[in-house]
């Protein structure tokens, strides 16, 4: 069995990149991933934008915790796979306090019903002392997906991150409500499993950036680590380093980091990349993605790693694999077992099948929106012996029947079982077509429009769809065919009608006016008889309808040169070249506040080395220093010195709010 934990930043993000665009379904995004169940965090949608797909996949089952306020902001979704895994127990937020579906609070539900380990009253007084947080707006922001399995409790999240400094009290709440409630049902006798984006990293060798600041000397490895956020999380886990004496309540560490467990000593192991300053060929990113499992569960793990290959988010898949057979104190049992309802899998065989019915009343296949339906899928599988049925009793027509034109010959069969059935004894060989077909004609202008199009060797021009309907036949007049060489205006083929000669006047001004900025209307006066020759007048250059080939190129090239000119008045500038590389730069907007705030700035397109600094070897894979304000690159020179805030001539870190 497999876990799979994804911050996939908007859930229909994936299907924009490879492998995942090729079939643009969850239920084949979840095979490529092997997994049984997935946690998806940050999906970025509210419950009016779910879809079907995202909640009917075949063959799973979903859970999903979205914002009740914000709009395309976070939100947590678990999905489980039936053939092997089904929940007993699933609710949304961290302390329990939203209302299950049946109205009453999680916390408040009977024993039985709940999944317990909630905070009791001093918990909640401390932390509101901490925080300062409302217990339910630590819940409404659609952070927390809880399922529970016989086998273990399992808590999907994404914490709130530190991204402007104005949330921390928020932040550190829901870490504390976090810590509190894990701690909880451990003590109830309960394993915990917690995965997903935490927004926090253990150490050092987790954070690029905290790697680089230390080396420079900008922070101490103490002031990381002392950090509160980092302190609460470091006492949590198994070998995780605490300054100091432990917090009460603390003491004791109670889940163990699965992914650095299996791999101790390995440098660059991120999971998070900043996507602003293309962070990820580089590999200049965090750790921030886990998989946290009980201390009693260490053995249950076959392998734990993370996905850094698989594209789709700023974030990497992490998953485990876990064992088939696990050790409980009743002894050595399959998973599957304990991963169902009692009594649905027995010695790793199944016993009873997966019904809906069974689910928790989270499931998002419950909602009122989707309870009671089917997919698209399942509608067409229905039984073969039915179709045989239905076809079998379908009336037999009479016969007789004629052949009707131009591919009619259902709809005439449809009306003719419309209104003449027979009985349904009638033998399907012996059915015959019936004398006269109760279908009318095809409308005489279809044909006529099917004929025309037919004899037509072009495009059909304007003219055409004025022509009356049924003009009678001609042999001595010419074919119009015959003067469409050049657009002329006295046709003296068309008929006495104005709209005619309006519309007519119309398609061949746009046949040789092509660049005139003032056009002017020179329909025919409706009263005027178009056979009638007009009198000889000199000719004026803005109503002629005849142009030369020598005038026709010379409108030809005016037009060109107007479109040239307004294109490089609205066009992109020419991007300079970079100094290590010699290739074009990319424009970056300065969002650091001071004087050069809202600034635009050149700078190298390359990704961001290892290091986080620029490389200043020559012909390095790496970004280089070149810096050029916007301002100072024109006609393709710098007209001042680029310098930026700092005096320096270099852009500032991204990590301060440059790009």
């Amino acid at each position: 069995m497999r876990l799979t934990t994804w911050n996939v930043n908007g859930i229909r993000n994936p299907f924009s990149y490879p492998p995942w665009n090729t079939n643009r379904s969850y239920s084949a995004m979840f095979d490529i991933l092997e997994a049984d169940i997935v946690v998806m965090q940050e999906l970025k949608i509210q419950r009016r934008d779910v879809r079907d797909d995202m909640v009917l996949v075949d063959g799973w089952d979903c859970y999903l915790s979205l914002p009740k306020h914000k709009k395309g902001y976070s939100g947590v979704g678990i999905y489980t796979r039936n053939a092997t895994c089904a929940p007993i127990r699933a609710e949304e937020g961290v302390l329990g306090v939203l209302p299950s579906s049946n109205g009453t609070p999680y916390r408040e539900l009977p024993e039985n019903e709940a999944i317990g380990g909630y905070l009791n009253t001093e918990q909640y007084a401390e932390l509101w002392e901490l925080g300062g947080e409302d217990p339910a707006g630590l819940d409404a922001e659609g952070r927390c997906v809880v399922l529970e399995f016989p086998a273990f409790v399992l808590f999907g999240v994404y914490s709130p991150a530190n991204s402007n400094g104005l949330r921390d009290g928020f932040r550190y709440g829901f870490l504390c409500a976090l810590d509190y409630r894990i701690r909880n049902l451990i003590k109830s006798g309960k394993n915990v499993v917690l995965v997903g984006d935490l927004n926090v990293t253990r150490h050092e060798n987790d954070s690029a950036c905290t790697l680089e600041e230390i080396r420079k000397k900008q922070a101490t490895r103490e002031e990381f680590l002392s950090g509160p956020n980092r302190r609460i999380f470091n006492q949590l886990l198994l070998e995780g380093e605490v300054l100091g004496q432990r917090d009460e309540g603390r003491e004791t560490a109670v889940l163990w980091d699965t992914t650095r467990g299996f791999h101790p000593d390995r440098r660059g192991m991120y999971t998070h990349w900043d996507t602003k300053i293309n962070a990820r060929p580089g590999n200049y990113g965090s750790r921030i993605d886990f998989i946290l499992v009980a201390e009693a569960m260490k053995g249950w793990i076959k392998e734990g790693n993370i996905q850094e290959g698989l594209l789709g988010s700023d974030h990497c898949p992490v998953y485990v694999v876990f064992n088939d057979k696990v050790e409980t104190q009743e002894g050595d049992i399959d998973l599957v077992d304990i991963m169902n309802p009692p009594g649905v899998f027995q010695h790793g065989k199944r016993k009873q099948e997966w019904k809906l019915a069974i689910t928790p009343g989270f499931s998002a296949k419950r909602m009122p929106e989707f309870d009671k339906r089917r997919t698209i899928k399942s509608m067409f599988a229905a039984p073969a012996s039915k179709k045989m049925q239905s076809s079998q009793q379908e009336p037999a027509p009479d016969s007789g029947s004629t052949a009707l034109p131009n591919g009619t010959n259902d709809q005439a069969a449809s009306n003719i079982t419309q209104e003449q059935p027979l009985p349904s004894t009638a033998s399907p060989a012996k059915r015959k077509a019936p004398a006269a077909p109760l279908v009318k004609e095809p409308p005489i202008k279809r044909q006529k429009s099917d004929a025309k199009m037919a004899a037509s060797k072009g495009q059909q021009s304007l003219k055409g769809f004025f022509q009356s309907k049924n003009p009678p036949p001609k042999p001595n007049d010419p074919s119009p065919e015959k003067h469409s060489g050049t657009p002329v205006s006295n046709n003296t083929d068309s008929d006495d009608d104005p709209d005619l000669q309006r519309a007519i006047a119309a398609s061949n001004a746009l046949h040789t006016q092509l660049s005139q900025s003032n056009k002017t209307s020179n329909t025919p006066s409706p009263t005027k008889d178009p056979s009638t020759p007009r009198p000889t007048e000199p000719p004026d250059p803005s109503t002629d309808h005849e142009i030369s080939p020598r005038s026709f190129s010379q409108q030809l090239a005016s037009a060109e040169r107007t479109q040239k000119s307004w294109s490089s008045l609205f066009s992109k500038p020419v991007a300079p070249l970079c100094e290590g590389h010699n290739e074009p730069c990319k424009s970056m907007l300065t969002k650091k506040k001071g004087y050069n705030q809202g600034r635009s700035f050149w700078m190298c397109a390359r990704p961001l080395g290892p290091s986080g600094e620029k490389d200043r070897t020559p012909g390095s894979q790496w970004r280089c220093a070149t810096f050029i304000w916007c301002s100072d690159w024109q006609n393709g020179r710098v007209h001042s010195n680029s310098k930026n805030e700092d005096g320096d001539g270099e852009a500032t870190p991204v990590r301060e709010g440059t790009s």
